[in-house]
């Protein structure tokens, strides 16, 4: 397996940190817009066993990624950039008749007239769109393989498998007890996709009604996490699992909830009521004249780059999958969950907790397809393949994951 990762920002680097130490793929071209970032990243192995190396690409210019793919003989591209660079990395791959792995999936656009009740183009359907095309052509797609979507997803799997005989309803619970030195507020993670996902209209999914939408932070609840992280006030926001569960797996309900705790709601709802979560660009003065600026770009500036502040943090973070159901005629209730804790990552990969656990998930479903555990052809979801390879596989990584009876 010949792997070009497309992205060398905090997941990117952790991925590589990652992937190092495993044998099953011959070389890693490290891409990023920024040589710097990606030389960075490959100068941080050490020799790396001479498998990486380092490359410029701009991800929005396909023809560019495609040739990159194509001079290297990369048979996988790995997408670690933002989501704004799905379609045009998902489309580069296809040229070149290569599997495509990302970790969150072309972006929605609400509903014109009523965007909290109905969907309008949801997360993933310009991807699903193009499922023939990719089947025809005998190639994958594996979209959402991150940890949220991805890990949760496989979780929504193995529960279904092993767990359940029925479900009722499957949510996906994200939560956390981390802090930031010198910091009143600094996300853990790429605050352009927290925006994208928090301030968009979070999508349910109700057997007998499909996916529909609801407000922004809707239907708070308490929810317990393990291992000392402790309770956690949860909202909905919009998610990938919402809109892959469903087309593999039988249950009457999926939820996403996350764990913003108060003042992180309070302070995205700000951004909102400023403008500030905007992508389209405004006009500003400018030292040479007016400049073309998005508002969001300009938040995302001002913040510390998340990746950075691995030093700083303390605590663990979770992402898990609830499942409510019957097993042999009893009602069952379990958490599947995957914790990772900032002072073993930033100890043993010098990545912090929340981008380790989002890189680590990939490589692990990357092995699965090299040694033909995993295979398949279209645009699919984690919940297409087999669960207990991967958390066996997982767990081999020195990353066990939980099980909690509710």
């Amino acid at each position: 397996m010949r792997v070009l990762l497309v992205g060398a920002g905090g997941v990117g680097t952790a991925v590589t940190r990652i992937a190092a130490r495993r044998p099953f793929f011959d070389a890693m071209v490290v891409a990023d817009y920024d040589p710097a970032r990606a030389e960075a990243a490959v100068a941080a192995l050490g020799d790396g066993g001479g498998r990486f190396r380092a490359e410029r690409v701009d991800a929005g210019d396909e023809a560019a990624v495609a040739a990159l793919l194509e001079r290297h003989g990369c048979d996988v591209l790995l997408n670690a950039t933002d989501p704004r660079f799905v379609m045009p990395l998902f489309r580069a791959a296809r040229t070149a008749g290569a599997t495509y792995l990302d970790m969150a999936m072309s972006l929605s656009r609400p509903h014109p007239e009523r965007p909290y009740e109905e969907c309008g183009v949801k997360l993933g359907d310009e991807q699903f769109a193009q499922a023939e095309e990719w089947e025809k052509a005998g190639v994958l797609a594996l979209v959402g393989m991150g940890v949220e979507p991805g890990l949760s997803d496989v979780f929504a799997r193995y529960a279904a498998d092993e767990l359940f005989d029925e479900i009722e309803e499957i949510g996906v619970r994200d939560g956390a007890n981390l802090t930031v030195d010198g910091y009143d507020f600094a996300p853990s993670f790429s605050i352009w996709t927290t925006i994208e996902e928090c301030l968009n209209p979070p999508v349910v999914y109700e057997a007998d009604k499909g996916w529909f939408t609801t407000e922004p932070f809707s239907e708070p609840e308490v929810f317990d996490f393990p291992e000392g992280i402790g309770p956690v006030e949860c909202v909905n926001v919009e998610h990938e699992e919402v809109l892959l569960v469903p087309r593999w797996v039988g249950a009457r309900r999926v939820t996403f909830k996350y764990g913003l705790g108060r003042e992180f709601v309070e302070t995205l709802r700000t951004l909102h009521l400023l403008g500030l979560d905007r992508t389209e660009p405004v006009t500003v003065p400018g030292v040479d004249g007016p400049v073309a600026v998005s508002p969001r770009d300009v938040v995302a500036a001002c913040l510390p780059d998340p990746a950075t502040l691995g030093e700083r943090m303390h605590g663990k973070t979770c992402a898990g999958t609830w499942v409510r159901g019957v097993k042999d005629g009893a009602p069952r209730e379990v958490y599947l969950y995957h914790v990772v804790d900032n002072q073993w990552s930033m100890t043993e990969y010098g990545c912090q907790a929340v981008v380790w656990q989002t890189a680590v998930n990939p490589v692990v479903a990357l092995e699965l397809l090299a040694g033909g555990v995993w295979s398949g052809v279209g645009v699919l979801g984690p919940e297409a393949f087999p669960a207990g390879p991967f958390l066996d596989l997982l767990t081999a990584y020195g990353s066990p994951w939980g099980l909690r009876e509710q």
